[in-house]
């Protein structure tokens, strides 16, 4: 998978620290998209959720090299170690249930874990999970985007029901211009996309 350039690293590193101590409570204001600085064609946008009840510090939508094609990923940057999951969780589902709106819309998406990271994708390129034009559309000029999680295993004999959610403002901050620009790097194969710190940077 396609790594995340240094710069997206410290600014989440950075977001992390100056939010540590908000860690649980719902964001006062919605923030929206940010670009990567500093470049001509963006290789990322950044967001954070308006409202929340589980524990992402941030969502990415980040451009990424497959093995065909130059794709869009959204992942969820957790605001701690260890895995999603609602505040004060009970015991976690092994296969855990993701719902996804935009607009109210409900679009086919799932939820792929990586290290230090969980990808919501409704397409692949080989291995690498993606997003699929109508979803990347969606987000460009949509307002609203709801992730609905069930995380948590119910108790016997109860029914399965969602745990935790997460609202992002699509349009606040740099709102659609920010997925378009981000959208731009897919053009170029190869090239412009993001980077990772390697271990031990």
């Amino acid at each position: 998978m396609v790594q995340l350039h240094r710069g997206l690293w410290r600014f989440l590193a950075l977001s992390a620290l100056a939010g540590h101590a908000a860690i649980g409570a719902v964001h006062a204001a919605p923030v929206g998209w940010d670009l990567e600085k500093d470049v001509e064609t963006p290789t990322y946008a950044v967001a954070e959720p308006a409202s929340s009840n589980v524990n992402i510090d941030s969502i990415v939508l980040s451009c990424e090299q497959g093995p065909g094609r130059t794709g869009l990923q959204l992942r969820l940057y957790l605001a701690e170690s260890g895995p999603l999951a609602p505040r004060g969780a009970g015991v976690l589902k092994d296969h855990p249930v993701l719902e996804f709106a935009i607009d109210g819309v409900r679009h086919a998406a799932h939820l792929i874990f990586a290290d230090g990271f969980v990808v919501v994708a409704d397409t692949a390129d080989g291995a690498l999970p993606l997003l699929s034009e109508a979803l990347i559309r969606a987000l460009q000029y949509g307002r609203r985007m709801e992730l609905r999680f069930d995380l948590v295993q119910e108790a016997r004999g109860q029914a399965p029901s969602f745990d935790g959610s997460a609202v992002v403002d699509l349009q606040a901050g740099r709102g659609g211009a920010a997925v378009a620009a981000v959208r731009r790097c897919t053009g170029q194969p190869g090239q412009q996309v993001a980077e990772t710190p390697r271990r031990g940077r």
